[in-house]
């Protein structure tokens, strides 16, 4: 641009999962050839991988194919085919697999690192396409012109001023790009979480297998992401006007660990809490669970012109069917093999809503059911959240929760480089 500023054919904004899978996907579809045209903002001075872990399930795996990285990481992470559940208040265990009759080595059921992931995001990339230390402040729109297409002009924190053709928000639950188009704001689900990973130099010696444990409010697991590292997890009900601890703890790692082990997980069985107190306090993190209202997914306005969100930016949804990131990765793909099939960026940017709507509203709303129920009911009357806990521990995981895992076995498809519609 004339005046200094810097023009971009694509700007992503956001370098988590989302922000990295979308830029390879557009590469490998041939909308940004080799990744020119492509800038990647994003705000900490660093690739950040927030959470410890992350479970890739099959429709994970599809989209991690499609990206061409998916072999870095499967011979890293075991096979996870089974999950045990103990509910501590009758002492009851039921045992189900993941696998079903769908087997595949290739894209079974594995918890991955996240900074593995991005890393192996990152790799397929060329040196400098990421701007670190670029927080989005303001975005503008300028229509098109008998001249120009029309773009939209961004403002970074720094003073820097970036036109882009294509903008897409990949920035996250409290997404900047998100607000801009108009989508409603998170809410919060009743329920916290706190993630930590344990670190054993000699080895844990646990099966590689979900652990989970149940109690009235508590729903708390370990999960085993190589032979060294143990990924654990404690949600618990959050009171509606706000949990004084956590607000305390949760930028206290010493303190969020102390809660665990004292207070909320006090009760849990020895082997749990054992992990919990090998703890790398790095890793450790306490956050409320939110999801975006799935009818504002379904009906928001989550592209406009050629502006549009992928991943927690235009679903966030909460943890309990391990689909946040793999909808992110399948956002990823599905977008760029929109925009290289369309005429125009705007209407590959439309047809990319119009395909990911409705998955993305199933997802959100299972998620939220999901976790309501294993929770044993949010934030219920006493008498509600008996009858919850009988239909979890009777039916919910004997029969409802295999359906469920179907959603797991989505295949959003390949990339075929197309011609590149944003020159």
């Amino acid at each position: 641009m004339a005046d200094g500023s810097l023009d971009a054919e694509v700007v992503i904004v956001g370098g988590g999962i989302a922000g990295l899978a979308t830029a390879v996907a557009l590469q490998r579809a041939g909308v940004a050839p080799g990744g020119r045209g492509i800038l990647v903002l994003e705000r900490h001075p660093e690739l950040r991988a927030t959470g410890t872990a992350m479970t890739v399930f099959p429709n994970g795996w599809f989209a991690l194919r499609a990206l061409g990285v998916a072999h870095k990481l499967t011979s890293r992470y075991d096979v996870i085919e089974k999950s045990r559940v103990t509910n501590l208040e009758t002492g009851t265990t039921q045992v189900f697999r993941f696998a079903g009759n769908k087997r595949s080595d290739e894209v079974r059921m594995r918890a991955v690192d996240r900074k593995a992931l991005l890393d192996a995001l990152a790799d397929e990339l060329p040196p400098g396409m990421v701007r670190f230390s670029s927080k989005l402040v303001s975005i503008d729109a300028i229509p098109a012109t008998s001249g120009s297409s029309e773009a939209t002009v961004l403002r970074l924190e720094d003073g820097a001023v970036i036109r882009a053709k294509i903008l897409i928000g990949c920035d996250g639950v409290h997404s900047v790009v998100a607000r801009w188009l108009g989508l409603s704001e998170p809410l919060r689900s009743g329920r916290s979480t706190i993630r930590g990973l344990s670190v054993y130099p000699s080895g844990h010696g646990l099966k590689q297998e979900i652990r989970q444990y149940l109690s009235n409010g508590i729903r708390a697991g370990l999960l085993p992401i190589s032979n060294t590292g143990i990924y654990w997890y404690l949600v618990n009900n959050t009171i509606p006007q706000g949990n004084v601890a956590e607000k305390v703890a949760s930028a206290d790692p010493v303190k969020i660990l102390r809660e665990v082990t004292e207070n909320l997980g006090a009760h849990l069985p020895a082997e749990y809490l054992d992990v919990v107190r090998n703890t790398d306090l790095r890793n450790l993190s306490w956050a409320p669970l939110l999801y975006r209202n799935p009818w504002g997914v379904l009906t928001g306005k989550a592209a406009r012109g050629t502006v549009t969100v992928a991943g927690d930016a235009f679903h966030p949804m909460t943890p309990e069917m391990a689909q946040g990131g793999c909808s992110a990765l399948e956002d990823a793909v599905v977008l760029a093999r929109a925009l290289s099939q369309a005429a125009t960026p705007s209407e590959g940017l439309a047809a990319y809503v119009a395909k990911r709507r409705g998955r993305a509203t199933w997802l959100v709303a299972v998620a939220y059911v999901s976790g309501w129920v294993q929770q044993g009911g949010t934030n219920v009357h006493a008498a509600v959240g008996w009858v919850v806990r009988l239909f979890r521990d009777w039916i919910f995981f004997r029969f409802v929760f295999p359906r469920l895992a179907d959603t797991m076995w989505y295949n959003c498809g390949d990339l075929v480089p197309c011609k590149n519609h944003t020159e």
